[in-house]
């Protein structure tokens, strides 16, 4: 009775800390011969695909409103200038339905800067991005590789406001929000990016596949205003890994790569 208790507690802890497997998919002939594979040529672990984006761009969607945002954005020479611009800014439709203009959270110019999808429920009544559910899961994330906001990371979104019921944002929305996430990135200057989830990989990359194949790839991000060029990592939003727990063991993985990319600078 005893050695069952000890199991018991022994799998409510795999759990608590996120282990969701405990066989693989396709049963193993422990009695077959083992063999050898030939030897392969290592991959750089460093490469990465080049992205330049043209800062142009940002209009194709947005119109007047995106090419009023670049003018703002260029203008702030400050993190806090940039947010004083965003909060007055009111080419975008989603502002006059949020609660609170949600910039950012964290340490500012630490060496990650994190850029999700737009704020939702709980970060608009706040106003700071990723403090609900998907923030405590990234921030768990996060501390597994020896980061935390509160000294080494910078957090914010594409969108700056709510879409109603968390809805997906439209191309005008993204396009008007556009330039100053560049800007952001510019003024912040970190070491490294991660993109979490679908909009703000295809957002910042330019790139159509989804989130799904892009994930768990290196990109090195040209970024208006900056001299060199700064490294993106692509990743799963940690909302989507709520609504399917069997993707945590691939976000893993690309935290392990954050953590190893850190480990070079």
């Amino acid at each position: 009775m005893q050695g069952t208790e000890d199991l018991a507690g022994l799998l409510r802890w795999y759990v608590a800390m996120g282990v969701d497997e405990a066989i693989g998919d396709v049963a193993q002939d422990r009695f077959a011969p083992v063999t050898v594979p030939p030897p392969v040529s290592p991959t750089p672990r460093n490469t990465a695909t080049p992205v330049t984006p043209p800062p142009a761009s940002v209009t194709t969607a947005g119109g007047n409103n995106a090419a009023n945002a670049r003018k703002l954005a260029e203008a702030a020479t400050s993190l806090s200038e940039l947010e004083a611009a965003i909060a007055s800014f009111d080419g975008c439709a989603l502002r006059r339905t949020a609660t609170h203009t949600v910039f950012a959270d964290g340490t500012p110019h630490a060496p990650v800067m994190i850029i999700g999808e737009a704020p939702g429920a709980d970060e608009d009544r706040i106003g700071r991005p990723f403090v609900g559910r998907s923030g405590q899961l990234l921030d768990r994330m996060l501390a597994a590789i020896g980061l935390a906001r509160s000294h080494n990371v910078y957090i914010t979104n594409v969108l700056f406001w709510r879409p109603p019921g968390n809805r997906k944002p439209t191309d005008d929305e993204i396009a008007a929000c556009l330039p100053f996430v560049w800007r952001h990135i510019a003024l912040n200057a970190p070491k490294l990016v991660v993109l979490c989830g679908g909009t703000a990989t295809s957002a910042l990359l330019n790139r159509s596949e989804g989130i799904t194949k892009l994930r768990g790839r290196c990109f090195d991000l040209a970024v208006p205003g900056l001299k060199d060029s700064i490294r993106a990592l692509t990743t799963y939003h940690p909302s989507f890994l709520l609504r399917a727990p069997a993707r945590k063991s691939e976000s893993w993985r690309d935290f392990l790569e954050l953590q190893s990319k850190i480990e070079e600078l």
